[in-house]
């Protein structure tokens, strides 16, 4: 069993702060790739960023210079650091990891539940 855990989301005003964080826990053999999806209201799910078990990153453009996404492998955690943020980033923030379960043989992607995140004055 491979669980995804989020948090950090809330109401932030424009221009304001915000850090996300993301738990794997379960039986997990190893972890590969981590991201941040997020979906707004009547629209589809959009990737935001991605980092590589080696540290390699990739940022959506609308997000580019403003979030930051990083990850600890010793606690099976990524975050999103975001900042200067904008009443249209305002989503259901999820977290996507591709892992390999210890009791299989492949690499699966898991969702976490997703947090809300909310930009309004």
């Amino acid at each position: 069993q491979v669980q995804l855990v989020e948090s950090g989301g809330g109401l932030v005003q424009p221009g304001g702060s915000l850090r996300l964080s993301c738990v794997a826990s379960g039986s997990i053999f190893r972890i590969y790739d981590m991201g941040w999806y997020r979906q707004a209201p009547g629209k589809q799910r959009e990737l935001v960023a991605t980092i590589s078990s080696g540290g390699s990153t990739n940022y959506a453009d609308s997000v580019k210079g403003r979030f930051t996404i990083s990850r600890d492998n010793a606690k099976n955690t990524v975050y999103l650091q975001m900042n200067s943020l904008k009443p249209e980033d305002t989503a259901v923030f999820y977290c996507n990891t591709g892992l390999r379960p210890l009791t299989i043989s492949a690499i699966i992607h898991y969702w976490g539940q997703g947090t809300q995140v909310t930009v309004s004055s």
